[in-house]
């Protein structure tokens, strides 16, 4: 499943660091320099910066639980890797990393919508979380929703217009909902 790929690597990012929460005021200028980067290169640095935010919690036992779940994710344990990620948002409801990890499990687990609810807690608790929304729009393309993942997949995009991968599922798809083969 090329999907599955996509999924770990977004979860693969491990950048734990300072304290820091969704609501962050260094987002807000990271989220500029995101959309206006001038190429996909650029945007990489920019975008390990987002993720070192989202991943940080001052919480020692939290990051401890996100390590372990983000390497058994990783290592295909995933049903371990959903208990540390459940521990994770019991610990911190507000912790929006949290929820979109254990969607990430979720999803691998083909418990769509278990993801979902979690996509949507993610989201109501940092409303910019492109990889949650790309994560929404892998939802919708296992269960045979072109359409609902083009808009997941665009909402992404107007957030990191520098995902490429995502950019090529939009035109993927595009293609296949105008009955043009693939």
């Amino acid at each position: 499943m090329r999907y599955r790929s996509l999924i770990l690597a977004l979860a693969a990012i491990i950048g734990f660091s300072a304290p820091a929460c969704a609501g962050d005021r260094r987002l807000d200028n990271l989220f500029d320099q995101l959309r206006t980067a001038p190429s996909d290169g650029a945007a990489d640095a920019v975008e390990t910066e987002i993720w070192t935010i989202w991943l940080d919690h001052p919480g020692r036992e939290v990051l401890t639980l996100m390590r372990q779940g983000v390497e058994l994710l990783q290592a295909d344990a995933l049903d371990e890797a959903l208990d540390c990620f459940d521990r994770v948002v019991e610990a911190d409801p507000a912790y929006a990393e949290g929820w979109n990890k254990r969607a990430n499990t979720h999803y691998l687990r083909g418990e769509y919508d278990e993801a979902v609810a979690d996509i949507r807690r993610t989201l109501s608790l940092e409303p910019r979380h492109f990889a949650a929304l790309a994560g929404l729009g892998l939802v919708y393309v296992a269960i045979g929703q072109p359409q609902g993942a083009i808009r997941a997949f665009e909402a992404a995009l107007a957030i990191n217009p520098h995902l490429s991968s995502i950019r090529d599922q939009v035109s993927q798809l595009r293609r296949q909902t105008a009955g043009v083969p693939m």
